[in-house]
């Protein structure tokens, strides 16, 4: 590909189906949203989620499905359980599908190395972070092998994921 697209154009173009998977147990914590929550004080999440909500209520107006999937750790991090606090309102408000799944339900599954999106089952956009969860870029790939890989590693969470509403991170 010559140009790199952002994740709102690459959704944006996107007809049927957005897949995301996240296998970190924290992104961002500098977040002021994560900030504010771990230290209990009050946080407006309108402003904050909106561009994200607005984004994916478009996309999903369309008739593009959009479904996340999320492999975590147990016990829970703090950060995944502000983010389980945080989905209704910046994932689910916009349609998004979300489910969890204990990484130790996860252990015999082939994932890839990285998080990544998978558009209409076609380009792969995976994310790249540092250490401590800092987005640091991201690389994509069209090869028929990776999207087979990533294709194949989300259906595989996903069937064993557990939908938002039952999961209760402990």
């Amino acid at each position: 590909m010559n140009a790199s697209p952002t994740l709102d154009e690459l959704l944006g173009r996107c007809t049927r189906s957005a897949l995301h998977l996240e296998m970190r147990d924290g992104y961002g914590y500098s977040s002021p949203g994560f900030r504010a929550w771990r230290d209990g004080k009050p946080f407006d999440r309108t402003d904050f989620d909106a561009p994200w909500v607005n984004l994916i209520r478009a996309t999903v107006d369309r008739g593009v499905v959009v479904r996340r999937a999320r492999i975590v750790s147990e016990p829970v991090s703090d950060y995944i359980r502000y983010e389980h606090s945080a989905t209704p309102h910046a994932n689910l408000a916009g349609g998004e599908l979300v489910r969890w799944l204990p990484r130790h339900r996860a252990s015999d599954l082939a994932l890839p190395g990285n998080d990544f999106w998978l558009f209409d089952g076609g380009l792969v956009r995976f994310g790249l972070h540092s250490g401590d969860g800092e987005a640091t870029g991201y690389d994509l790939s069209e090869d028929p092998a990776v999207v087979k890989l990533c294709a194949t590693a989300f259906e595989a969470v996903w069937q064993r994921g557990i939908d938002h509403a039952e999961y209760w991170p402990t």
